[in-house]
């Protein structure tokens, strides 16, 4: 699709929702697939100055239930096959329109007849509301972290810095369009630079993913860290990706192991970003600036980033402590939908000004590179030693006879907490407790020794949410749960 047939759809599909009374300020749920019906509709959206609210299509009915509900949504856009999970009864949810499978639409049992008579989009402000993601936080419901305006603007140049986007290339990001991260590198990013976004609806395949990636000559590939671990065991070589010239990470740590595998299959660099819901893409590794072995990268330009500790103190380069970004940004989000106030328990000031705190543990090098250590629920407190578990995996995946893994505290009378790797190995290995001495030394070898992982559990598979995510959260509950030290609060994963 081109350009102008999506200016045209989009500003027909606006038109049909301003006759039904939807205009700036309400919100839209938009629950659809990876087709163009979903940039179609997020795009008249905000050229009404409505507020989307992306949601994945594997939510229940109970899911979007408290979203619709929470956000006081107006109007919910989805496909027909998912008519079963829209509430009947909720007051605020004047429409309900579906997808069919022809590809018309239907709103209150009607089809939709879209008119071509001029539309004139919204004045929409900076600081205007846009856009509501629904994250999950350690305790409680999901929040609704709110964009403004500006912050679409900003992600313009998180595709021309980061994603590297520049006429003549192809992205492909293979998100959900539930997710932030489907803004940031499959529609405002690439679109704001004049760059065709590919768009496959369909389940992670690893051999299909090469495929498409050959097929269409995609020549900048997104993809989370749990997708290239994967990839990386396939015959790469069988597929041509001449076109790929380069492929980028967020929203999990990466290892480097995995992140230097598929440079060497693919011959393109492989970079890794960071960010959070509430800030986006904040730092990155560029191409234009030389890459540090396990960093996420230098901040995005204009970004200002500090290592704090709780109270607002700045630790100094070289410190561990909690990455904070500093404010005001025009990427920090409006706040939590419907919880005011509730920012402003993760900002500190000290001399320098106003910080958020991510709530992520990393530090700083001489040179402004930042490295992720853990989220800050995951670090593991050890005998007096704070350990983060993405070093220790690291380790363990540079082990041949490691395929997946994931490391977490495990309570322990004398230390307070260990740490416990769960590993899921590779082909033909076979779980043995000489294997298990083997990765201890191998672990004590490449990192620091007190890191090493005292306890090892060999396991079919690792749980993961419905993006990808690894869930070490649900795998430490169950270490103190079976240890017999309930944890009194849920943990669970930080915002982002």
């Amino acid at each position: 699709m081109t350009f102008a047939e999506i200016k045209k759809l989009s500003d027909l599909f606006a038109l049909a929702l301003a006759t039904r009374g939807i205009s700036k300020g309400d919100c839209v749920v938009v629950m659809l697939p990876r087709l163009p019906e979903w940039q179609i509709v997020t795009v008249a959206c905000l050229k009404l100055g409505a507020v989307t609210v992306p949601c994945i299509e594997m939510l229940t009915e109970s899911d979007l239930t408290y979203r619709i509900e929470h956000s006081g949504a107006t109007t919910i856009v989805t496909t027909e096959e998912n008519r079963a999970k829209v509430p009947g009864d909720l007051e605020t949810l004047s429409h309900r329109i579906f997808l069919g499978p022809d590809g018309h639409w239907n709103c209150d049992g009607e089809e939709i007849a879209m008119s071509d008579a001029p539309f004139e989009s919204a004045r929409v402000l900076p600081e205007d509301p846009v856009v509501i993601y629904y994250t999950s936080g350690t305790t409680g419901p999901p929040k609704g972290v709110t964009l403004a305006a500006r912050a679409l603007y900003v992600w313009r140049y998180a595709a021309r810095y980061w994603l590297d986007l520049d006429e003549g290339d192809l992205m492909w990001c293979t998100a959900d369009t539930g997710w932030s991260k489907a803004g940031t590198s499959i529609l405002f990013g690439p679109w704001s630079w004049g760059v065709p976004a590919l768009f496959y609806d369909g389940p992670f395949d690893p051999t299909g993913r090469l495929e498409v990636l050959a097929r269409h000559r995609v020549t900048v590939f997104c993809a989370a860290a749990t997708e290239l671990r994967r990839l990386i065991y396939e015959d790469v070589g069988a597929h041509d990706l001449s076109a790929l010239r380069r492929t980028v990470s967020a929203g999990e740590t990466l290892n480097p192991e995995v992140a230097n595998r598929w440079t060497e299959l693919t011959g393109a660099p492989t970079h890794e970003g960071y960010g959070q819901t509430e800030s986006l893409m904040s730092v990155h590794n560029y191409s234009c600036t030389p890459v540090k072995s396990g960093s996420m990268g230098l901040p995005l330009p204009g970004y200002k980033l500090a290592v704090l500790a709780d109270d607002g103190t700045d630790l100094g380069n070289g410190a561990s402590g909690i990455i904070a970004i500093g404010l005001p940004n025009p990427n920090m989000f409006l706040g939590y939908w419907r919880e005011p106030g509730r920012q402003q328990e993760s900002i500190v000031r000290n001399a320098a000004g106003a910080w958020w705190l991510t709530g992520d543990i990393g530090w700083m090098d001489d040179d402004g590179y930042v490295f992720f250590e853990g989220r800050g629920d995951d670090i593991i407190s050890s005998a007096g030693y704070r350990i983060g578990p993405s070093e220790v995996e690291n380790a363990l995946l540079e082990h041949p006879a490691v395929r997946e893994c994931v490391v977490v505290a495990s309570p322990d009378p004398e230390r307070g907490e260990i740490v416990k790797a769960f590993v899921v190995l590779a082909e033909g290995v076979a779980e043995s407790e000489h294997l298990v001495s083997d990765l201890q030394d191998h672990c004590k070898r490449t990192t620091a020794p007190y890191k090493y992982p005292r306890e090892i559990a060999f396991v079919a598979d690792l749980p993961k949410n419905v993006a990808g995510k690894l869930l070490r959260g649900a795998l430490k509950r169950q270490e103190y749960e079976r240890k017999g030290n309930l944890v009194s609060e849920e943990i669970g994963v930080r915002p982002g």
